[in-house]
Parts: structure tokens; C-alpha cells; sequence
């Protein structure tokens, strides 16, 4: 019998665990119910309960909006964010953890600053200095949203690299491996699940971002959430407001989707011994190296 039976929830366990799920897929539904009704609502009248008349209105006015354009923006600017902030936090993290950095908790206080200080402030302290060095809008933006991105992802980075076994990569040198080869064939392996997780959060903090890129972008990038913002000041416009409402929705959960069916190794884990026809990674490493030699 495995541990895993053992564990697994029974009787009154298995339904309390069911209901809590229940609850929880609730919660999270409930707000969507009236936007998904929205989006395809023509005319919705107090005191109706349901949309008096249906149709595609709402998709075609989010189209003229400019929902699609400005929701390849968004994708865009936050794959960007996501590429700058995993690695620098990874690298932050790395060097935290294993006591590569003098003063250690003044870099730490100074990594975690963005969050404790107010976005607008800080926004608009920063935006001035962008201006006087000359530095492009665009550019501006990716660079003040990878700074507010860059606690979140160091965040996540250390929390992997606390669980981290170094004998790993001192095995695979001793069987000499060089620098890259450490890195591609043992260290990313191991920490590809949060590089994953901190990406996906670096991702939303540029998704979800409206301060940043009102204020630095001067309304030359034109994402998502300032074309959403734009049309729910209006009157009218609530069938579009709940359309690109709605799709604002998707890219998060299929990245959220994409990022759970990733498993880092577990706590405590050792390395499985090799299994027949499957060589050890370490050791297969090491055999490689030295045949480069």
C-alpha cells in the first residue's frame, strides 16, 4: 500500500474535501456570471433578470474599441516582462540563498521595496527621471514593470532554491561537466517549476498593469486595461466592457492551467536510483563529458 492511500481522504474527509471544491469553483464563477450574460446581452432592462435580448452587439463593439490590438499588446508587453523578470529574480534569488551577496538583508529590503511602497508615488518619481535620461516610452514601461515584477519572482526563485541541493551540480562537476552544461542539464531541470511560477507572476503583474503604462507610456501603448477602462467611463458600452472583461480573463488561466500540470521534485526527495533502459542524469552527464574530453 502506498503513503499515498494511505493519505487519501475518506467518508466524511472525502465529502467535506468535495464541497470545499465546490465552494471554491463557486466563488470564483460567481463574479463571471453577470459579464458572461453581458457579453452577449443586446438590451438588458431593470427589472428583468435575464437579458432581454440577445446577440453579438457587445463582440462588435469591443472590436471597434480596439480589444484586439491592444489585448496583443498586452500579451506581448507581459512575455517581455515575464523573460526579464525570471531570470534577474532567479539570479537575485540564487545569489540570496547561497550567500553570494554582501549585506544580504539590505538587498533583500531593497528587492521587496516596490511592494511596500505606494505604485502611484513611486511611478510618478520614476517617470520624471525616465524623461530627463531620454528614455523611450516603451522601454520605460518594461523596465518600471520588471522592478515591480522583480520581488514576486525572487520571491518565488528562493523559495525553490531553499529546497535546492547543491551536491548536485558538484557531483556533475566532479564528473566534469563545464558551467553550461551544469546549468542546462541539472540546475534548470530542477527549478524549471518555478521559473514557471515566477514567470506567471511576473506575467500578471504586466497583464493586469494600468498605473505603469498610463502614466510612463504617455498613451503610446495602448493595452488591455487602459481600452477597458476607457470604455466602462463611458455610457452604454457595459455589453463591450464585459466582452474584454471576459478575455482579459483567459490568458491568466491557461498560464495558471499551464503552470499546475508542472511538478518540481519533492521535499526531501532523493534521487531515484536509475531505472533499466533509463540512464541516471548525473552520471549520463558526467559520461557525456567525458567523451567531449
Amino acid at each position: 500500500m502506498t503513503s499515498s492511500a494511505l493519505t487519501a481522504p475518506r467518508g466524511a474527509g472525502r465529502l467535506i474535501r468535495l464541497a470545499a471544491t465546490i465552494a471554491l469553483v463557486v466563488w470564483f464563477a460567481v463574479p463571471f456570471l453577470p459579464l458572461a450574460l453581458w457579453s452577449f446581452a443586446d438590451a438588458w432592462s431593470f427589472p428583468s433578470p435575464l437579458p432581454t435580448s440577445w446577440g453579438l452587439r457587445g463582440v462588435e463593439d469591443a472590436v471597434g474599441f480596439g480589444a484586439l490590438p491592444s489585448f496583443a499588446r498586452s500579451v506581448l508587453l507581459g512575455l517581455i516582462v515575464a523573460a526579464v523578470a525570471t531570470p534577474l529574480g532567479a539570479l537575485a534569488a540564487r545569489a540570496l540563498t547561497f550567500g553570494a551577496v554582501p549585506f544580504p538583508r539590505t538587498v533583500s529590503a531593497m528587492l521587496l521595496a516596490p511592494i511596500a511602497l505606494p505604485p502611484f508615488a513611486a511611478v510618478l518619481g520614476v517617470n520624471v527621471l525616465l524623461l530627463r535620461v531620454h528614455v523611450p516610452s516603451a522601454a520605460g514601461v518594461v523596465i518600471v514593470l520588471v522592478v515591480l515584477a522583480l520581488p514576486y519572482t525572487a520571491f518565488v526563485m528562493r523559495a525553490a532554491y531553499g529546497a535546492y541541493d547543491l551536491s548536485y551540480e558538484e557531483e556533475a562537476r566532479l564528473l566534469g561537466a563545464g558551467r553550461l552544461q551544469v546549468l542546462r542539464r541539472i540546475q534548470l531541470p530542477m527549478i524549471a517549476p518555478a521559473l514557471a511560477r515566477a514567470a506567471f507572476f511576473a506575467f500578471l503583474i504586466a497583464w493586469s498593469d494600468y498605473i505603469v503604462t498610463l502614466i510612463v507610456g504617455g498613451g503610446e501603448i495602448v493595452t488591455l486595461p487602459l481600452v477597458v477602462a476607457s470604455a466602462a467611463a463611458g455610457l452604454g458600452n457595459d455589453a463591450a466592457v464585459a466582452v474584454m472583461s471576459l478575455t482579459a480573463v483567459l490568458p491568466p488561466i491557461a498560464l495558471l492551467l499551464a503552470v499546475l500540470r508542472l511538478r518540481g521534485p519533492r521535499r526531501g526527495a532523493v534521487r531515484p536510483a536509475p531505472t533499466r533502459g533509463i540512464p541516471d542524469p548525473v552520471a549520463s552527464l558526467g559520461a557525456g563529458a567525458a567523451r567531449e574530453r
